[in-house]
């Protein structure tokens, strides 16, 4: 347990000490009224208050993540198959498996029921 927090305290340590270190031997960024004007075209740039990202955006964001994840956790089964095989655990193991394939197949079939993905 002792070790944990040795090793906690030296990476803490080090990233302390790499900050410290950027901030006294970095550039040192002085404002000036050339740098704070208009790149491009003369015209000053101001952010928009109407700009709208659509859902789909978002909703395909959120199903990448959820089925990439959902293949990483499959990913240690299929590289311990035979040891599981080999192993007491086997129905354990394959029914907890077999659900999560069945709630990954449900999810696969519910996006493209809703048609999720479509760009209309």
């Amino acid at each position: 347990m002792g070790a944990i927090f040795v090793l906690f305290f030296v990476a803490f340590s080090f990233c302390a000490f790499l900050i410290g270190i950027s901030h006294f031997l970095g550039p040192k960024d002085v404002p000036t009224k050339t740098k704070g004007s208009a790149y491009e075209c003369g015209v000053p740039s101001v952010p928009k208050k109407d700009s709208r990202v659509p859902v789909k955006f978002f909703l395909t964001g959120i199903l990448f993540i959820v089925f990439d994840i959902e293949i990483i956790f499959m990913y240690p089964f299929a590289i311990y198959y035979r040891d599981f095989l080999a192993s007491e655990v086997v129905l354990p193991v394959l029914f907890s498996v077999g659900f999560f394939l069945l709630l990954f197949l449900f999810g696969l079939w519910w996006e493209i029921k809703t048609k999720a993905l479509e760009w209309k």
